[in-house]
């Protein structure tokens, strides 16, 4: 049996460091979906006799100037924040992966093309380039996640394209169409399962980029309006009480960090080496 286990950890790469690599994601979806097991408090009722009170046992991470519980609000805002960079980074997915397959498996115009536009898309900053698409489709949530996952899609098309140029030039690809398999059946059974691959690990990278640039155009007031939890909104509502309440951007900070922290550990745990 041990044997047996010892092989299986083997072929699958199955480590102690990338188990644990994926315990801090696991947490963070927990939170997100059942926010209700880590507090009974409602994150928009407040107490006006329980302004600004400072952390205790009662409120973890204290309470804000309408005397709402900040832990209950950072847990229930765990869900907007994520739910808005997974939305994020699968926009980019479905959008960069025809136009990657479409760069690495075409012609030289075609290829030329796209990646002269994904270039000219890369020139620009990513977080300005969100700014300029929100300034156009308008506030909100989901336009916010739709601007950051627009704004990322040139680096995934050029990641997906290499992989596609890699893997087309191996040689079992050669071997499949020396047997006479079809130029889609190689692209279907070889060339796109091998290529997709590292995009899994990037996406769970690109989702802690997501994370901060979501929380930062919310602290910059294009999210959801209050009082929705949202970490980004909370650092904006709590900046005007930076010298008297210290923990209502502290702890929204850490959470936004924390998350970013764990989609690296996330992407490091699944990464694949070509």
């Amino acid at each position: 049996m041990s044997t047996a286990l010892a092989q299986w950890r083997q072929r699958h790469d199955v480590t102690l460091p990338r188990l644990l690599g994926v315990l801090p994601v696991v947490l963070l979806v927990i939170i997100a979906l059942c926010p209700g097991l880590f507090t009974r408090l409602d994150p928009l009722a407040g107490q006006t006799d329980e302004r600004l009170m400072a952390p205790t046992a009662a409120h973890w991470f204290g309470t804000d100037q309408f005397g709402r519980d900040v832990f209950s609000r950072i847990m229930h805002g765990s869900f907007s924040t994520l739910s808005a960079a997974m939305l994020a980074v699968a926009i980019s997915l479905l959008v960069a992966i025809p136009l990657g397959l479409a760069a690495g498996l075409g012609g030289r115009r075609l290829s030329g093309a796209i990646l002269a536009g994904a270039d000219m898309v890369l020139a620009i900053p990513e977080l300005f380039l969100s700014l300029s698409i929100i300034t156009l489709i308008g506030p909100g949530a989901t336009h916010v996640a739709f601007a950051v996952g627009i704004s990322q899609v040139a680096g995934f098309t050029r990641m997906i394209r290499t992989e596609v140029v890699r893997v087309r030039a191996t040689e079992y690809v050669e071997a499949a169409f020396g047997i006479g398999s079809t130029f889609w059946q190689v692209v279907w059974r070889h060339i796109v399962p091998n290529s997709l691959a590292p995009a899994l690990s990037l996406a769970t990278l690109r989702l802690g980029t997501a994370i901060l640039a979501i929380s930062t155009i919310c602290f910059l007031g294009y999210g959801p309006s209050p009082p929705t939890p949202e970490w980004g909104l909370m650092i904006t509502e709590g900046r005007n009480y930076l010298a008297t309440a210290w923990w209502l951007t502290t702890f929204p900070g850490l959470a936004i960090i924390f998350s970013a922290w764990a989609a690296t550990l996330l992407s490091r745990a699944i990464r694949v080496d070509p």
